[in-house]
């Protein structure tokens, strides 16, 4: 129950996010980099509540005014903002000036190092309190609080102005500033994203798998209680059905090998001599072996 253990156990959990983060190359393999990403920010949220709640019970009475957060757009305030800043300030260290100007950021940067490292402090600290005196905050313990919580306040006022919160009264520019818009942002200086030609390809295995679900109901393969009680089955049924689809019932459509890998969408390309070879399988059947290895695939063997 104690809080610094909560800490300790927190702070462990990032620790080990980030490490994998940093064992993994985000080019081979961005899907898997896209859920560490999520549990990362899931993981500083949690410590960045711990340490709020550290500080409400260390330090309440020295805490910074955070008067100047009505400026602030609703979707910000709602969307845990103390994450919402460390991964500003994070990106501005880098070098990324998302959602402001470039002379803003540039000027933020400075104040960005200084929170980062007062956090880094913060850790440490924290760390080594509660693995000696869990229930107790000395001194040193409260000075680096004061500190980071003063840090964390200008860096957080300035961000605001950045973003043109303070100008004609009103939030012109941060209304757009929400968490997704930023993560789209750094994911897509990492890692590639999905351009307009890959959403429409993907948009075809949509229109690929309703036609395939079309399909199945008729020929009873499926039935319409399945789709509406959410049957688990069909997460596996409806993706089998849809390969053979694509390739002897909907030879031109996104599952088309005369196209070259790379016109293919990402979905299945790194699949693409995979399908050549069931394609060719799937070709020497006849109708009946054809309607036996259809019902096969729908069941959970």
């Amino acid at each position: 129950p104690r809080l610094l253990s909560q800490f300790f156990f927190a702070d462990e959990r990032v620790t080990r996010v980030v490490a994998e983060i940093n064992g993994l190359d985000a080019e081979l393999d961005p899907q898997q980099y896209l859920v560490l990403l999520n549990q990362l920010h899931l993981s500083q949220a949690h410590l960045l509540a711990v340490l709020e709640r550290i500080m409400e019970e260390c330090i309440p009475t020295q805490r910074h005014s955070r008067d100047y957060l009505v400026k602030f757009p609703e979707e910000l305030l709602v969307d845990n903002l103390g994450n919402h800043m460390l991964f500003a300030a994070e990106c501005l260290l880098a070098g990324t000036f998302l959602e402001v100007e470039e002379a803003d950021g540039v000027q933020l940067q400075p104040q960005a190092r200084n929170l980062l490292c007062s956090l880094e402090l913060v850790r440490t600290v924290l760390r080594e309190q509660s693995l000696s005196q869990p229930g107790s905050y000395p001194e040193p313990v409260r000075a680096v609080l004061i500190q980071f919580d003063r840090l964390f306040a200008e860096f957080e006022l300035r961000w605001g102005l950045g973003l043109g919160c303070w100008d004609g009264g009103g939030c012109t520019r941060a209304g757009g500033a929400s968490r997704s818009l930023w993560l789209y942002s750094y994911v897509s200086s990492l890692v590639a994203v999905k351009s307009p030609e890959e959403i429409y390809r993907q948009q075809e295995i949509i229109v690929l798998f309703c036609e395939t679900v079309e399909r199945a109901l008729r020929l009873g393969y499926l039935t319409q209680e399945m789709i509406d009680g959410y049957e688990p089955l069909l997460m596996f049924t409806i993706p089998r059905l849809a390969i053979i689809s694509g390739l002897l019932i909907y030879p031109e459509g996104p599952l088309s090998l005369e196209r070259s890998p790379e016109q293919m969408s990402r979905v299945f390309s790194p699949f693409y001599n995979l399908l050549k070879k069931i394609r060719d399988l799937l070709w020497v059947l006849s109708v009946e072996e054809l309607c036996l290895l259809e019902k096969s695939l729908c069941t959970a063997e």
